[in-house]
């Protein structure tokens, strides 16, 4: 089985973590803040505030941005839900705005359609490491006087218009899961260029403590530990190696796919960097596809197969949404293996079996 992804470990990170281990020093501490200030001048960042997890750095975001109980946060229907459960982790409703078809971010105008007097901030998810159009939303939210928080759990590395991925909004929002582009195991990270904000957010993931045993808001434990910043520290050696392997794979893969009937590459927009956290085609009769795929060693998997909105618990909830972009897209998306452990071998696999697929299903 060609799995669909694959996390990069090595000799290094597990010296890296025995080093800490043998240390002592366990949770949050010097590891953490050298991780904090390397991903934050990674990403063009002034300030990097290391979490537990990339929901609990979406959290800790929307509270140090003032989000709480009465506002609206518009965001996509199309990702994964810790996107919008983060809003109403925060006691906010989050309104949903439909998407581009071709980049499966959020449209900008349909954000502006959604906007109220409730309305706070646009959440904008750079989906499969592909930059979602910040202009466009930037100007929306400048016009309406908004913050915007990234979603960029995808994203690391990615650059719109010569501006990495973190640094635009007023916050950034990073997921160091195990299938991320780098991890830490588990582990998230707040980006910001604004002291103010980071000083919030740091407080937020410590249960608010503005100093030892000094407690001024309420906080959460969503601290990052020791451990997991020494294997973030080695992988961020790596991030730009990993990011072009990645990318010459999707171009090895677009290549052969734009030339198969019924299978649809993706789509990767102009003055953009693509870091192809998933390859996303495509295709009519996707759960044939996928299972076809499946049973001939082709890992695959669907990021996402049903919107937020139509997610039961939403439903009980009665948050709603008309977004038929984004339905459309849910029903024919598929992801392939991208990842840089692929081999020439593998990628060659993968267009065979995906060839095969097309003429027998579609």
């Amino acid at each position: 089985m060609i799995n669909i992804a694959k996390p990069i470990i090595t000799d290094e990170e597990i010296e890296a973590v025995t080093e800490v281990l043998k240390s002592g020093m366990l949770a949050q501490g010097k590891k953490v803040e050298q991780f904090q200030k390397e991903f934050a001048q990674y990403t063009q960042s002034k300030y990097g505030v290391a979490t537990s997890s990339g929901t609990t750095a979406l959290h800790t975001a929307l509270v140090a941005a003032d989000i709480g109980p009465g506002d609206e946060v518009i965001t996509t229907p199309f990702t994964f839900a810790a996107t919008a459960n983060s809003v109403l982790y925060s006691g906010a409703k989050p309104v949903f705005a439909d998407i581009d078809p071709k980049t499966f971010n959020l449209d900008a105008a349909s954000v502006e359609e959604k906007i109220t007097d409730k309305t706070k901030a646009i959440l904008p998810v750079h989906l499969y490491g592909q930059p979602a159009d910040m202009d466009a939303i930037c100007e929306v939210a400048q016009k309406h006087d908004l913050k915007i928080i990234e979603d960029a759990a995808q994203a690391h590395g990615a650059v719109y218009k010569g501006k990495k991925i973190g640094s635009i909004g007023d916050l950034g929002c990073f997921s160091f899961y195990p299938t991320k582009n780098i991890t830490t195991g588990e582990g998230g990270m707040v980006t910001t260029n604004n002291e103010e904000l980071a000083e919030k957010a740091g407080m937020v993931r410590a249960h608010g403590e503005s100093q030892r045993y000094e407690h001024e808001i309420l906080g959460y434990n969503y601290r990052m530990t020791d451990i997991a910043a020494s294997i973030g520290l080695t992988q961020l050696k790596h991030i730009d190696e990993f990011n072009a392997k990645r990318n010459e794979n999707a171009e090895y893969l677009t290549q052969h796919l734009q030339e198969i009937d019924g299978v649809t590459p993706p789509y990767v927009a102009d003055d953009v960097t693509h870091v192809f956290h998933q390859y996303t085609i495509r295709v009519a009769k996707r759960d044939e596809f996928k299972d076809f795929l499946n049973e001939n060693g082709i890992g695959t998997g669907v990021h996402y197969p049903i919107v937020l909105y139509k997610q039961p618990y939403y439903q009980a909830q009665n948050i709603t949404g008309n977004c038929p972009e984004a339905e459309s897209a849910a029903s024919e998306v598929l992801s392939i293996p991208v990842h840089p452990s692929l081999t020439q071998d593998d990628l060659d696999t993968i267009i065979d079996v995906i060839k095969q697929a097309s003429d027998k299903i579609l």
